[in-house]
């Protein structure tokens, strides 16, 4: 069974960083992604959608340093629900991306020109440095400009 997802959009606020009991890091953000379409009179429209995501001890400490408001992030990870009783006493339902990974997308100050970072703090997932763009797999797909 799989339980995967990968986002890529833009940070909704910077990174809520807080610490356990037990001195463990866990931190939470939004990423939203947009999708367009064109409606029935063909007017090119915008869905937002809004993902929150979770990322927990080394991983949450890197997002603290990392991410700011606005930047264009690659998340990878898995679904999780949970639920909760409000104040009010009320049951609530909260879906999750709790990740294992991320990737900042935008040029940093004296990376040169590439949209992607030169490398990764962390030593996990190096095989997410070898990412392609959208265009790589657009050319790859049998020569055509299709991305599947």
């Amino acid at each position: 069974m799989i339980n995967k997802v990968t986002l890529i959009g833009n940070l909704g606020g910077d990174p809520e960083i807080r610490h356990l009991e037990n001195g463990a890091a866990v931190g939470r953000f939004s990423v939203a992604t947009n999708e367009s379409y064109k409606d029935k009179d063909g007017n090119w429209q915008t869905l937002t959608e809004w993902h929150n995501v979770v990322v927990w001890r080394e991983l949450a400490e890197r997002a603290e340093k990392q991410l700011k408001k606005g930047m264009m992030v690659y998340v990878e990870g898995k679904i999780s629900y949970r639920k909760y009783a409000g104040q009010d006493g009320a049951e609530r339902h909260v879906t999750d991306i709790v990740a294992n990974t991320f990737r900042l997308l935008e040029k940093r100050e004296g990376s040169g020109d590439s949209r992607f970072p030169a490398s990764e703090p962390s030593g996990r997932n190096q095989e997410a440095s070898a990412m392609p763009t959208t265009a790589d797999v657009a050319t790859e797909a049998n020569g055509d400009d299709l991305p599947f």
